[in-house]
């Protein structure tokens, strides 16, 4: 390549392609910034884009593959400037958006290739519960990819994308149906949110860069949505309940096709983030629903997101299929994953909250139930084969214990919510100085 060129002979070799129109859609109008613009491989236009600019008027970077060149070939210099977005993200506590798609590696760099793959996984892993991560995957997203992509905070996938670690013709038992579909990632809960197309992957990206906190360390909060005056009633779901509670249009769902006993979402509550469980979407929690659970709480206690529980089970999935493929490591991890997150944590029990299942939660700052919630050490009808008896399961003998806070009408329950959250923002926990938990896996 001449470097003797001028500005416009040099931009002459820059495709105007999908990669470039993602970020453009991104970004606010003219906000967005190209940087490392010229940087080639071997005398190349680059297979990635970078650049930053704001979202909703807040400050994000991104990086975007670029198919149109070599097919998105990932070699030394598209390592090099997507591991620049995730520092420059992290130096100044913004979040970064990376959109996947490529065919894979460029075999022309040889081993090198593996050496860029690692330079990706470990400038992102550096950058873990320090700034939001969002992939956006849009196409052909394999291998070491796959990985960088499923490492992110929060994975988005068009339904024509592809997201495996082999290719699914190359496997020894064959392609299985629906093997490396973005309708499978999101059944086995790799991906967070199934998008129609680009354009809805985008708006989504959008919408959770508006309600996420830019870092670890800041304040989460938006006020471009509405007070909600829906009115509560004690029939509501959990998912419609959270809509109510929360602020008009600002619900963002996470891992709908995963666990789908469960709900969990992103949210605003008085302008402020949080996030939100439900367990009332079917009578028994399985392991899954554990797994998607303690993820999401995982991800809220990172970035110090109030995490509000709607609790409504009659337990754990009781199946001996189940406990030989081990979900009592799933339970476990649900229970490890509460008690040790320090987030502001506000529980709700809406209906029933039975033996193990309201001890998994049961670490809550706050915890309210409604009239007609029933709290047990098991349920009625175990009650009667194990001690012959009826056992007290109102809420009002919760509280006499101590074990709420205090019992709520429905129609209270945002005001009850609102207040909770707001209470305990200025929570602090003074934990012991340790790496981390030995969380269980």
């Amino acid at each position: 390549m001449a470097f003797s060129k001028t500005l416009a002979e040099m931009e002459q070799n820059i495709p105007d392609s999908d990669a470039r129109k993602r970020l453009t859609a991104l970004f606010d109008e003219d906000s967005f910034r190209e940087l490392d613009k010229f940087m080639s491989a071997d005398g190349e236009v680059s297979s990635v884009v970078i650049g930053y600019g704001t979202v909703m008027g807040a400050s994000a970077y991104a990086f975007a593959q670029d198919v149109s060149v070599k097919g998105g070939a990932v070699n030394k210099s598209a390592a090099l400037k997507i591991k620049k977005v995730y520092e420059l993200a992290a130096k100044n506590g913004v979040p970064v958006v990376g959109f996947f798609d490529s065919k894979g590696g460029d075999i022309n760099e040889g081993m090198a290739v593996q050496a860029a793959y690692g330079d990706i996984i470990k400038a992102s892993a550096a950058i873990s519960g320090v700034v939001p991560q969002i992939a956006v995957v849009c196409g052909v997203c394999a291998g070491a990819a796959a990985m960088v992509a499923s490492m992110a905070d929060i994975t988005i996938m068009t339904e024509k994308a592809e997201l495996f670690m082999t290719a699914p013709f190359n496997t020894p038992d064959g392609k299985l149906e629906g093997a490396g579909t973005a309708a499978n990632a999101a059944k086995a809960g790799v991906c967070d949110i199934l998008a129609k197309d680009d354009a809805d992957a985008v708006a989504k990206a959008k919408k959770l860069i508006a309600v996420m906190p830019a870092n670890n360390i800041s304040l989460a909060g938006n006020d471009d949505f509405a007070a909600n005056d829906d009115v509560i009633s004690a029939s509501m779901k959990g998912e419609a309940l959270a809509a109510a509670i929360a602020d008009k249009n600002s619900v963002v769902e996470l891992g709908a096709e995963f666990g789908t006993a469960a709900y969990s979402a992103i949210a605003s509550i008085n302008w402020a983030t949080v996030a939100i469980v439900a367990t009332d979407k079917a009578a028994k929690l399985t392991a899954q629903d554990c797994a998607k659970i303690a993820r999401f709480v995982q991800l809220a206690d990172v970035f110090s997101i109030p995490v509000i529980t709607i609790i409504d089970t009659e337990g754990f999935e009781p199946s001996s299929a189940a406990e030989l493929a081990g979900s009592t490591r799933d339970c476990a991890k649900l229970a490890q994953v509460y008690a040790t997150a320090t987030t502001v944590k506000v529980n709700l029990i809406k209906g029933k909250a039975y033996g193990a299942s309201y001890t998994a939660f049961d670490s809550a700052d706050i915890s309210y139930a409604w009239e007609n919630a029933a709290i047990a050490p098991m349920s009625p009808e175990a009650a009667k084969v194990f001690m012959g008896d009826e056992i007290e399961t109102t809420p009002f003998a919760a509280a006499a214990l101590g074990m709420i806070d205090g019992v709520i009408a429905a129609d209270d329950t945002r005001d009850a919510v609102a207040s909770a959250v707001e209470m305990c923002s200025g929570k602090r926990v003074l934990a012991p100085s340790r790496k981390h938990a030995n969380f269980v896996f």
